[in-house]
């Protein structure tokens, strides 16, 4: 499916009163979650551990 038709698709199913900038981020949070899974295909995901290590960081406490 081409990225055309991906936000044909989001925007239908998306409710008729939504803002123009809430549309937007849902684009780029869908944009977001494809690029992430073309970085997985090539290899280019982070293992888990490090993943733990990072939000570990993030946590203020």
């Amino acid at each position: 499916m081409s990225n055309r038709q991906i936000a044909i698709d989001l925007l239908e199913k998306l409710p008729e009163d939504m803002s123009l900038t809430d549309m937007a981020r849902e684009i780029e949070f869908v944009a977001g979650i494809r690029e992430g899974f073309d970085q997985l295909e090539r290899g280019e995901g982070i293992p888990i551990e490090n993943v733990r290590e990072l939000m570990a960081s993030w946590i203020v406490g």
